[in-house]
């Protein structure tokens, strides 16, 4: 696919999702970042910002199958990815798939089911397939998980261990519209209903995907990533020994390699071929906040994961921009 087409195609899907949304400029950025790099987001936000509505509107937008899963308290694995059911008629038992089986699920409130229906969510995240009685059953491609959480309400819930939040390729934040965006939501949710016109399909999807594989990331920014998350497991090196002490374990290399995806798949909606080092910058915060594990002074003092990331991002300088993009871009154009 080349990157004209790319753009434009890119540019179709954000037109029709911004049909329907207002504003969640960056939510809607980073959702798109995560199915280009086929990782998982995490979203954390009070109710009634559109979560579902972008999820479910991009699915319409790529043709793709949404399924959406409210986490109860009594919710148990087979709810999610399906069981053995008798058929008296044919006095055989088939296989009912669950609603993992689609390629944009919505997982609301995650962290209101107990940890066995949470692993086997996270289970089918990781290995894109499901066992059932033996079988196994691959999930559709693309496939991509939004699990939400709410940080109102703490009452009655489990919340998701370090291990299992590690698989999120990205912890997002969704805050408040302002003034001027609820007023043109008031308008479009009490006025005529828009139809959400389906401009590209799972295939393209997927071409895309392998396209974003194909974007050049120059060493010096791969060693810029792995420095940012090295801050974290060490920080005396990087002149970070006062910070020492909020950290009780750093990040894991998983947030190295979503830094590296995401970067890549940010380049290619940015309608570049090549990563620059704003294009990791812009993404650390909302891939380090759910890996770092903070001790017990930083709860105390009110310390955040966000404002440990940020001293850890003013030590740790950016590299220049590349110049080996520039030969990438001179051998693109010739070949």
């Amino acid at each position: 696919m080349s990157d004209d087409n790319t753009a434009t195609l890119m540019e179709q899907v954000l037109y029709e999702v911004k049909r329907v949304v207002v504003g969640q400029d960056r939510f809607l950025e980073r959702v798109l970042v995560a199915l280009l790099a086929q990782g998982h987001l995490l979203v954390e936000g009070v109710p009634g910002l559109a979560k579902t509505l972008t999820v479910k509107t991009l699915a319409r937008a790529v043709r793709g199958s949404f399924k959406r899963i409210q986490f109860t308290p009594d919710l148990v694995p087979s709810d999610l990815v399906g069981t053995r059911i008798y058929n008296q008629k044919t006095g055989e038992f088939g296989t009912s798939l669950g609603p993992v089986f689609a390629n944009l699920l919505l997982a609301d409130e995650i962290n209101r089911a107990p940890a066995k229906v949470q692993s086997a969510l996270l289970e089918v995240m990781q290995e894109r397939q499901v066992t059932i009685a033996g079988e196994t059953h691959k999930v559709p491609d693309p496939f991509v998980v939004m699990a939400t959480q709410n940080p109102i309400e703490t009452e009655g819930t489990y919340p998701l261990p370090e291990a299992q939040v590690d698989r999120f390729m990205m912890k997002v934040l969704v805050d408040y519209p302002t003034e001027e965006e609820e007023f043109v939501i008031a308008q479009r949710v009490t006025g005529p209903a828009v139809e959400v016109n389906g401009v590209a399909d799972t295939f393209q999807l997927a071409a895309l995907q392998r396209a974003c594989r194909g974007v050049y990331v120059d060493p010096a920014l791969i060693q810029y990533a792995v420095r940012i998350v090295g801050a974290t497991r060490n920080p005396a090196k990087y002149d970070l020994a006062d910070a020492a002490r909020f950290f009780t374990y750093g990040a894991s290399p998983r947030a190295t390699i979503g830094m590296i995806e995401g970067a890549k798949a940010l380049a290619m909606l940015r309608g570049r071929r090549y990563a620059l080092p704003e294009d990791v910058t812009d993404l650390v915060a909302d891939v380090m906040r759910h890996r770092v594990v903070l001790s017990y002074e930083a709860l105390a003092e009110g310390v955040s994961a966000d404002a440990l990331v940020q001293r850890v991002l003013k030590k740790v300088p950016a590299p220049d921009k590349p110049l080996a993009h520039a030969k990438f871009e001179e051998a693109a154009a010739h070949g």
